[in-house]
């Protein structure tokens, strides 16, 4: 079966539908049509950029212009972390722990699936890494920013109990403990959920994509499996990371709780 291309004219029908979302929150004064066009905006010129980058970098393979957009793409990841999070850290530790643990847990377990499963050579072939990197980065990313927000959120809210057990003698770790536990489950739900109605509720993005691209349906199935499975994997490594590094961080080494290195968010004021 050939691939059947889409013209702008394809797309504009889809784009229709989003202007009619939009009207409607307008007559229902839902206050989230501006977000709703930009956010669709937004998603078109950044896919038709990536579209036409992509197009360059297979066909030239180029090692250098690969890590180049690879390491833009973690920036941006991080940038998004820490720009979710209802109190963030202060200074450079509100973007970095979340672009240090996404680059510990995607950036890894891209490497080990190109490595030892899917063995394609070389191993940075745009093919398989940008594609690959791309959905461990989006939702490590989410997990990461879930968990992140939960522990200095709750942090916060429970600062009179935390400081209470350090008083009776308690490290910083066990007086912490129960809310980095929640926060690792809330981070680590959406994939759990993902998983476990994967193929009953929801066909999968890559899996949807590789049938309607012509391949057959159970190769499509594999590589979705595979790629759940290292999402998964990603994700809790990510947040386990992140939460560990976050916690640690609202400490001091006298193991005293510095509640002034978080801040506010703008976006949740």
């Amino acid at each position: 079966m050939d691939l059947i291309t889409l013209s702008p004219l394809d797309l504009s029908i889809a784009a229709v539908l989003v202007l009619a979302l939009a009207i409607i929150s307008w007559r229902l004064q839902l206050g989230v049509e501006k977000r709703l066009l930009l956010a669709a905006l937004r998603s078109v010129i950044q896919l038709g950029l990536l579209g036409l980058v992509l197009k360059t970098l297979f066909a030239q393979s180029n090692p250098w212009l690969i890590g180049l957009l690879c390491l833009f793409m973690l920036v941006v990841a991080g940038y998004e972390v820490m720009a979710r999070q209802q109190r963030r850290f202060t200074g450079p530790w509100g973007m970095g722990i979340g672009t240090l643990s996404m680059f510990i847990s995607s950036f890894s377990i891209t490497l080990l699936a190109l490595q030892l499963v899917v063995r394609v050579e070389p191993w940075y072939t745009p093919q398989y890494l940008i594609p690959l990197l791309g959905m461990l980065l989006g939702n490590t990313m989410s997990g990461i920013a879930i968990a992140m927000d939960n522990l200095t959120h709750n942090t916060w809210l429970q600062r009179g109990s935390i400081e209470g057990r350090l008083i009776l003698g308690e490290s910083w770790s066990s007086a912490i403990a129960d809310i980095r536990r929640d926060a690792l489950r809330a981070g680590l739900i959406p994939i759990i959920n993902a998983m476990a109605t994967a193929g009953i509720v929801s066909l999968p993005g890559m899996m949807t994509g590789q049938i309607l691209a012509g391949s057959p349906p159970l190769e499509a199935a594999k590589y979705q499996i595979m790629i759940l499975l290292l999402i998964a994997a990603g994700t809790g490594l990510g947040a386990i990371s992140a939460v560990w590094i976050s916690s640690r961080h609202l400490f001091d080494e006298r193991q005293r709780l510095r509640l002034e290195r978080l801040t506010q968010s703008n976006r949740f004021s």
